[in-house]
């Protein structure tokens, strides 16, 4: 029997999983059906490459589709509860530093999952997205802003300072 596997999701990520979902279900669905039915006007269809191209078009949609449905059946939203204030957790944007640099860059902390979904859905993302599962999300989970944490990557270590933890869509 396989085992099934629990996928949590950001807020943000659930609402980004339905919503791709319904529009490659109905629109664009649609917009390949039309393509289709106009190349089968061009004649021929065994020379026919906009057809060709339509067909391919639709087979990955529908793998996306049913890659995204598979995904609908084992997710659920990370709850309230589940989000501590303050500590690096999925639910939360963090904001790190390199211990010695100026600059500061903000994450999405978010399951490898979620991020796996945006690449399905081909998503541009406004926020940047850090997965729990990465070298430096497994080193940074737990902790709190103020604290400054040694990541070590498969090429180097590196210390960074956790500078704030917000509530992610805040």
């Amino acid at each position: 029997m396989a085992e099934t596997k629990e996928i949590i999701l950001t807020k943000t990520g659930m609402t980004a999983l339905k919503e791709g979902l319904e529009y490659l279900k109905t629109t664009k669905r649609s917009e390949i059906t039309e393509k289709i039915k106009i190349a089968r006007g061009f004649g021929d269809l065994s020379e026919n490459a906009e057809y060709d191209e339509a067909k391919k078009e639709q087979a990955e949609v529908e793998t996306k589709i049913n890659q995204l449905m598979n995904i609908t059946k084992f997710a659920r939203t990370v709850s309230e509860d589940e989000i501590e204030d303050g500590v690096v957790c999925i639910g939360n944007t963090i904001e790190i530093r390199e211990v010695g640099e100026d600059e500061i860059e903000s994450y999405a902390f978010v399951s490898a999952d979620e991020i796996e979904m945006y690449s399905i859905l081909n998503a541009n993302k406004d926020d940047v997205l850090l997965s729990a599962n990465s070298p430096v999300g497994k080193s940074l989970a737990g902790h709190k802003a103020g604290e400054t944490v040694s990541v070590t990557t498969p090429v180097c270590t590196i210390d960074f300072d956790i500078v704030r933890v917000t509530r992610y869509g805040e």
